[in-house]
């Protein structure tokens, strides 16, 4: 199992664009892709789940991948939110 914390420093949050292309990199793994935000957990291969988060500016999120691919797809993911979040 991999995981990080992220700090999200976009002032709008987590919005659809960039819950896409998160989603998008959840659904290329193999292995289990979840984010956690003030104690709700979402599965990060359904955007509904992710939104449902509502993350904000300052939020510390929690990304934990757990499977075969689970080293590439967590530094896929850690990679898109610091240079876009």
């Amino acid at each position: 199992m991999q995981e990080f914390t992220y700090t999200i420093k976009d002032k709008i949050g987590i919005h659809a664009r960039p819950a896409g292309n998160i989603v998008k990199i959840a659904k290329e793994a193999k292995s289990d892709v979840s984010m956690e935000c003030r104690g709700k957990t979402a599965d990060l291969k359904k955007i509904f789940s992710l939104m449902s988060l509502s993350v904000k500016c300052g939020d510390e999120v929690k990304v934990t991948v757990s499977g075969d691919d689970e080293v590439e797809i967590c530094e896929k993911i850690k990679r898109y939110l610091t240079e876009n979040l």
